[in-house]
């Protein structure tokens, strides 16, 4: 069994709240030489617990005014997979999650204005074996992030 222990959850922390933190600061932070920090890193990637590095971009600077969420209502799952497939190719989907409760999904996107939003929901309303979608406007953002808290563990095996 693979385990996560404190100074894999220490260097986790670090990463997700510094993403480009130098190698030498976390050594220094966690007690380890460069190498094995560098060790850590790759076996925590060859893992499956980290799964890449990227940078997060200010979407209202960029232009991408509106973010809502869109639930979407199928008629069914014969359509399943070509649903996936088409929406997962939009960038303006940031997120597509399969859910219980109201509707089989729900997905939030951003676009630059409310044409935008119009013409993506035309789009995801043309898909096969959408019924219909109900959207949610955000109006302002307290928080949001990607962090999660860690703690040591044993990880459960990779599909």
């Amino acid at each position: 069994m693979e385990k996560l222990d404190a100074i894999d959850v220490q260097i986790l922390d670090l990463l997700q709240r510094r993403g480009r933190i130098k190698r030498t600061e976390i050594a220094e932070a966690v007690g380890l030489s460069i190498p094995s920090v560098s060790d850590r890193m790759r076996k925590l990637e060859a893992r499956g617990v980290t799964t890449g590095f990227r940078a997060t971009v200010d979407a209202k600077r960029l232009g991408w005014d509106v973010t809502a969420f869109v639930f979407v209502q199928s008629v069914g799952s014969d359509h399943y997979p070509e649903f996936i497939e088409t929406v997962t190719a939009l960038d303006e989907v940031q997120e597509l999650h399969s859910v219980t409760g109201d509707g089989s999904h729900v997905l939030k996107v951003r676009v630059k204005n409310t044409t935008g939003l119009e013409q993506l929901l035309a789009r995801l309303q043309g898909v096969p074996g959408v019924r219909g979608t109900r959207t949610s406007l955000v109006l302002s953002t307290h928080k949001e992030t990607t962090y999660l808290p860690s703690e040591p563990m044993t990880l459960p095996p990779t599909h």
